[in-house]
């Protein structure tokens, strides 16, 4: 492992030039690794590994639209693509991908295909930390492990395309074999993880909950929003309150921010720019910083486990997700961004 200075605080990360592909396809040579779910991560993982010459089968429910995306992605019915409990069985390594609500509903089924000596191997620590909601308690005689990229499943393979990886988050939460540490990083570099940082399922599920409510989704939700419907209350026109609200955000600003971090972006802007950045992000850290305390509060007493079962376990959960989503779709500000993204060079010329 490296070791590397993260703002004054030495962490120790595992490179892929440290745990090389090949390293990592000797420790999993005899390995099957089932993929349970083709949904969100499903598909950016098995085709990760399948590329990298890893023994890949998908366990999917027959008749599905993921059931029908995983063989036009080249997987092959009662061969690499089978039933998710068949799959369960025949692996040595079990990829639990299945959505959370969707692996406490399967857990029952899935705990007895386990065999002794398996790897049951998750990328969020939801199930296992919240076992008092979800049951999901692993066999003794298994290795528990978690690979987590820190992305999406779309990212996870688009990163993997242009060679550029993903950043994952590792962890043991129960080593029977003696292997299981060597597993978990075979496994994270084999699903495309440019580099790999230690954590705990706790820490994970923890950070992770509270990043996607919080700034990668949530929070920029709603800032977006307020920005925008404030624009549009003082008479700014919907392609100037989108632009000034989001395309130059998406466009340019975060990606300056991504080659060198928020100094370098506020290095690269006019000063007028910069003055008013640096005066007023700390009302917005103020303002906000109280929303963060109680999001967290939610996340770690298991609130936001409750409301997320309750959600997404209900029968209509899909329609009522399918719902909340148009009223995005169909608001003002993100058909405005349907028509700025028309007028992009790039899509202008298709």
């Amino acid at each position: 492992m490296a070791n590397i200075d993260f703002g004054g605080t030495i962490e120790e990360v595992v490179t892929s030039e440290e745990f090389t592909l090949q390293q990592a396809r000797e420790v999993l040579e005899k390995e099957t690794v089932a993929v349970l779910g083709y949904g969100v991560q499903g598909p950016g993982q098995a085709l990760n590994m399948r590329d990298n010459g890893i023994a890949v089968i998908v366990g999917q429910r027959e008749g599905t639209a993921s059931w029908d995306k995983a063989v036009a992605d080249g997987f092959v019915p009662g061969e690499t693509l089978i039933p998710i409990e068949e799959a369960a069985k025949k692996a040595t390594m079990v990829q639990f991908l299945l959505s959370d609500a969707g692996q406490v509903a399967m857990w029952p089924k899935i705990k007895v295909c386990l065999n002794k000596g398996d790897a049951l191997c998750f990328s969020h620590g939801f199930g296992i930390v919240y076992r008092d909601q979800t049951n999901i308690v692993p066999p003794e005689n298994v290795d528990v492990i978690l690979a987590a990229p820190k992305g999406s499943g779309t990212t996870v393979r688009t990163n993997f395309l242009d060679g550029s990886g993903i950043n994952s988050s590792f962890a043991v939460h129960q080593d029977y074999t003696g292997r299981a540490r060597e597993r978990t990083i075979a496994l994270g570099i084999a699903i495309g993880s440019g580099y790999l940082f230690p954590t705990t399922f706790e820490k994970e599920v923890h950070s992770d909950l509270t990043g996607e409510r919080g700034v990668l989704m949530g929070c920029l939700a709603g800032v977006m929003e307020a920005q925008y419907t404030m624009l549009r209350k003082n008479g700014h026109s919907p392609s100037e309150a989108f632009n000034e609200t989001v395309e130059e955000l998406t466009q340019s600003l975060i990606r300056l921010v991504a080659q060198n971090g928020m100094d370098w972006m506020y290095a690269n802007c006019s000063t007028t720019a910069q003055r008013g950045a640096l005066d007023w992000a700390p009302r917005f850290r103020d303002a906000v910083a109280p929303v963060f305390e109680k999001l967290y509060k939610s996340v770690v007493t298991g609130e936001e486990t409750r409301r997320t079962l309750e959600c997404n376990s209900a029968p209509d959960y899909r329609e009522k997700l399918d719902a909340e989503l148009k009223v995005i779709h169909d608001s003002e500000m993100w058909r405005a961004g349907a028509a700025v993204r028309s007028l992009r060079p790039e899509n202008r010329r298709k």
